[in-house]
């Protein structure tokens, strides 16, 4: 799903060395408890937005604790700890995880890859 994707982008451009300060300025929006804001991905009313709502209602209640708390662990980090996040279509939702540590020479980072259906592609059991 394209939105899907455009999401992924923004949200891995928050995470880029000129911006990760300025996220990681909003990390309590990510405290545990909290609910994912789509507001604080994609601008309120627009279609992005709308879908990335939608999208995130969907998601099983561990994905989305999951999500919330990696977002939050990188944010409080000290510095900031780079995330890339990508999406590919899946049968069921999954949720990949893995950390580069840092080195030396280069920053670590993380990286989430998220799978499931197109939000369109009913599940067969539903």
């Amino acid at each position: 799903m394209p939105a899907l994707q455009t999401a992924m982008s923004k949200l891995n451009t928050s995470f880029t060395p000129g911006e990760i300060d300025k996220f990681a300025a909003s990390a309590e929006a990510f405290a545990p408890g909290k609910k994912i804001d789509p507001g604080l991905l994609a601008t309120p009313g627009t279609v992005l937005h709308r879908a990335l709502g939608t999208y995130l209602d969907t998601l099983p209640g561990s994905f989305h604790e999951s999500l919330r708390g990696i977002i939050y662990y990188a944010l409080k980090a000290t510095p900031p700890i780079p995330v890339t996040f990508a999406w590919a279509p899946g049968y069921d939702f999954e949720l990949n995880v893995w950390q580069a540590p840092d080195t030396t020479e280069t920053r670590g980072g993380v990286t989430v890859l998220i799978k499931s259906r197109y939000p369109a592609d009913k599940h067969p059991l539903a």
